[in-house]
């Protein structure tokens, strides 16, 4: 049964996309060679603001989704709670019952306004699948990704914060072996996230401007394997750093411009293609031995063997703008870049944002500028509800 295998590619289209265009030959050969983990779904942007800007947040001005950006940035929250739904249809150009939905929220604790205790729940589903062996349709399974996460953030200075979260992760992708009853497609993992977020609000002529800088080192834990170890795979960790700077235009107009830096944290996994035997023959053995290495290589070793294979390729990049009025209205626009060498995903962001005393309302639309790309034409939407809002709203 080719059951699993068929899942694990789409969910791998979440995160890479090959570039078969005009020298796609050259580039699979020589040099394509994009980064592969489990659980890809950790990496997809859960929130519309986010998204909306090119998928960057590191830096943004702290919101009730900075747990999957930066949640340090949750200790100077303005409001004391809240809380967020945010819903993804995922490939929608391909099929339509994929989606990601997010709930997050936080709470202000203590009475010096300066620690946040947060959570959230992110759920991915791969829809309904029909099982198949030897031609014949014998089941119908709905394979799933499931993280739960809390985090903790605390201002250590007026400027400067750090926030820690803990994750838990299971992945269930399918059915296993139906001949045997065995079970081997599901996996769980533990991980961590550590983050810091500085923020200034420096005087440039008359004006009082905010300035930013934000880093989160993600999903570092244990790997998953959906074979009793046989074949585990690294956790999508991540490395994002970004700087946001916020000026006034006018009373009551703001316009924050924002920049975001990804670094995907895993070793690229070897080609037999980099393995000359010196013959015209692939060297066959030296190619097992290394990727024999790459499968029992730790995760913290693959952190930093990560900084060693094609550095600048292996980076990504946003660029965003959100403009404000009266913090009430949002209009914002980015765009994403990834190397041809490492996945090709490259697209433009637009959405728009308004909010009430208790509700806001975000939503955002990607365009991808390959026109087969199946992240084309995504939407997200994200509702988010402030505590502070409700309370007042009530009298209490």
């Amino acid at each position: 049964m080719k059951l699993k295998k068929s899942i694990l590619a789409i969910a791998l289209m979440a995160t890479t996309l090959t570039v078969w265009a005009q020298d796609g030959d050259y580039i699979k050969e020589t040099e394509f060679n994009p980064i592969t983990t489990g659980v890809t779904s950790l990496s997809i942007a859960p929130d519309a603001r986010g998204a909306s800007m090119g998928d960057l947040g590191a830096a943004t001005d702290p919101d009730v989704n900075s747990q999957f950006w930066n949640p340090s940035k949750y200790a100077f929250a303005f409001s004391r709670a809240g809380v967020s739904l945010s819903y993804t249809p995922w490939l929608r150009k391909i099929v339509n019952d994929i989606y990601l939905a997010n709930l997050s929220g936080y709470y202000k604790i203590g009475s010096g306004d300066n620690q946040a205790v947060s959570a959230s729940l992110r759920y991915f589903s791969l829809g309904e699948v029909q099982a198949t062996e030897g031609g014949t349709a014998v089941a119908t399974i709905n394979p799933f990704e499931l993280s739960v996460d809390l985090g903790y953030s605390r201002k250590l200075s007026e400027k400067f914060s750090m926030g820690v979260v803990l994750r838990y992760i299971y992945s269930d992708l399918g059915m296993g072996d139906m001949s045997t009853g065995e079970l081997t497609s599901s996996a769980s993992a533990f991980a961590a996230d550590l983050s810091g977020y500085y923020t200034t609000y420096p005087i440039i002529g008359r004006n009082e401007c905010q300035w930013s800088l934000g880093f989160n080192l993600s999903n570092i834990g244990s790997k998953v394997s959906y074979d009793h170890g046989n074949n585990p795979a690294y956790l999508p960790a991540n490395l994002k750093i970004g700087t946001a700077f916020t000026f006034p235009l006018a009373d009551f107009n703001n316009l924050t411009l924002s920049v975001d830096a990804n670094k995907m944290m895993v070793p690229a996994k070897p080609r037999l293609a980099d393995f000359d035997s010196g013959s015209g023959e692939p060297d066959y053995e030296a190619f097992s031995k290394a990727e024999q290495e790459w499968k029992d290589k730790s995760s913290i070793a693959g952190i930093f063997d990560s900084f060693k294979d094609h550095f600048a390729k292996r980076i990504t990049y946003s660029v965003g703008a959100e403009y404000a009025y009266d913090q009430k209205f949002f209009l914002r626009g980015g765009y994403y870049y990834e190397s041809k060498f490492a996945g090709n995903r490259q697209y433009f962001g637009m959405g728009a944002g308004f909010s009430l005393q208790v509700l806001k309302i975000d939503a955002s639309y990607m365009i991808a500028t390959a026109q087969d790309s199946p992240l084309d034409q995504t939407l997200r939407f994200t509702l988010s509800f402030d505590m502070d809002g409700i309370k007042d709203l009530f009298g209490r």
